[in-house]
């Protein structure tokens, strides 16, 4: 039995097919309203009969720029991606650079919360991540390591943003009840290593996105030396 062919992604097909009447409107514009209302409602909202009423048209108009939602989905992933400045040469300081990338992630995830469930799905990569990728391996021209060491230090940078974004999120959405039960356990006595670390520790992060790019930036600066050396 022949292997199934791999599924084509949407940007290695024509944006529209060439027969019938002229386009009305652009794969981008379409994104950019999917964006609007998943932004909106959260990613769940974001069907093609959804979409179709928010741009005043029927769903099967939409399926002439995508094929399925599953398309839909990628190209929304692929334009937050995009929203990303590449625009700065490589400093020399990779260490640094790769951060400043990171912390660009973290927000874009911040400012599109849904991302983080898509992230959880999985989808294509798409011109824009591809462009993300090639500039973070122009940062890391510089630093010590092989080309796949290098690939994964990406990969594993990109899951941090996504972990620190869902906490940020999480944060700001819901009471503090985690770090009021981990202090109210720890001062029962039954666990000491757990009580010095706290008493130590300092307060964690307040809602200010200030203060969560801060303690993103100071782990990745302390962890991405050893990851490549």
């Amino acid at each position: 039995m022949s292997e199934p062919e791999p599924r084509r992604t949407v940007w290695s097909r024509p944006e529209r097919g060439a027969r019938g009447p002229a386009p009305e409107r652009s794969r981008r514009q379409i994104t950019a309203a999917a964006i609007a209302l998943a932004d909106a409602e959260g990613l769940a909202a974001v069907s093609m009969r959804a979409l179709a009423q928010s741009l005043g048209t029927g769903p099967a108009s939409l399926y002439r720029y995508v094929a399925s939602r599953h398309d839909l989905l990628d190209l929304m992933a692929d334009a937050v991606a995009g929203e990303i400045d590449l625009t700065a040469a490589p400093s020399g300081d990779w260490v640094g650079d790769l951060v400043g990338l990171a912390l660009q992630a973290k927000a874009a995830y911040v400012r599109h919360p849904w991302l983080l469930d898509l992230a959880q799905q999985g989808s294509a990569i798409g011109p824009h991540a591809i462009d993300y990728l090639d500039h973070a391996l122009a940062v890391l021209a510089q630093a010590p390591g092989s080309s796949q060491q290098k690939l994964e230090t990406i990969g594993l940078v990109g899951g941090l943003a996504t972990l620190f974004a869902r906490q940020q999120v999480t944060a700001t959405t819901t009471p503090p009840a985690q770090a009021a039960y981990l202090a109210d356990v720890a001062a029962e006595g039954r666990h000491p290593h757990l009580l010095a670390a706290l008493a130590t520790a300092g307060p964690p992060p307040s809602d200010s996105p200030a203060d969560w790019d801060a303690l993103f930036a100071r782990l990745l600066g302390r962890l991405l030396p050893g990851l490549l050396s």
